[in-house]
């Protein structure tokens, strides 16, 4: 899952909402710090309420991921984008093409669900206005067990920046793709890669319940 998937049943409860965000942000911060669940169900009975409150938003992350990426609907349509992603890109490039087919599924189910419930998407950007960036920092810094500074910084930024927004419009969405592509070292997306979009969009479209359902888990 991706932010908006991940906290937007979550958006009453403001530090809730920012720990379901904590491990994505840590991919910005610093690749390297995990807030991993283990270790944030030591803090769930920390007396203080924000401590143990953003370490349950963590668990409900990772509990959150792990049943969606093993879901039939995850499984089927990551590998069909990634098979259409290498018919774009080339046979050459299977590293990028997975880890795009991965991320794409996640991402516009974001985008549909930001297209069917926009004010949702406001309330998300509002709570986070009320969480001390901070105090979540010291909090992660307890649970991963490095410096995690670097979320104090960025959760203004994020927030700024807004670019939840830009996942419904292909040109930006391309943009964005970009930028994580830069981040992870990976080469950029060609102006082409946006053929592939309406199509994605609209298979992902066609499997929100799906995707959103614990239920459509695949047999081990």
């Amino acid at each position: 899952m991706n932010y908006f998937a991940h906290g937007r049943r979550y958006i009453t409860d403001p530090y809730f909402l920012a720990g379901t965000a904590v491990p994505d942000w840590l991919n910005v911060v610093d690749r390297k710090i995990r807030a991993r669940a283990k270790n944030a169900r030591l803090l769930v009975d920390d007396p203080d309420t924000i401590t143990s409150t953003v370490a349950r938003g963590i668990i409900q992350h990772h509990e959150d991921d792990d049943w969606f990426h093993r879901t039939q609907a995850f499984a089927e349509l990551s590998l069909r984008f990634t098979c259409e992603i290498r018919d774009l890109l080339g046979p050459d490039d299977s590293l990028r093409c997975h880890f795009l087919g991965h991320i794409l599924v996640e991402i516009l189910l974001d985008s549909v669900l930001i297209e069917k419930h926009p004010t949702q998407l406001e309330d998300y950007y509002a709570a986070l206005l009320q969480v001390d960036g901070d105090l979540v920092a010291r909090i992660v810094t307890r649970i991963s067990g490095r410096s995690s500074i670097g979320l104090a910084w960025l959760l203004p930024r994020f927030i700024e920046e807004r670019f939840l927004w830009d996942y419904p419009l292909d040109d930006k969405l391309l943009i964005r793709l970009n930028q994580v592509m830069r981040r992870v070292k990976l080469a950029p997306l060609p102006g082409r890669f946006k053929d592939l979009l309406p199509a994605a969009r609209s298979a992902i479209g066609n499997r929100v319940d799906e995707l959103l359902s614990p239920q459509g888990i695949l047999d081990n």
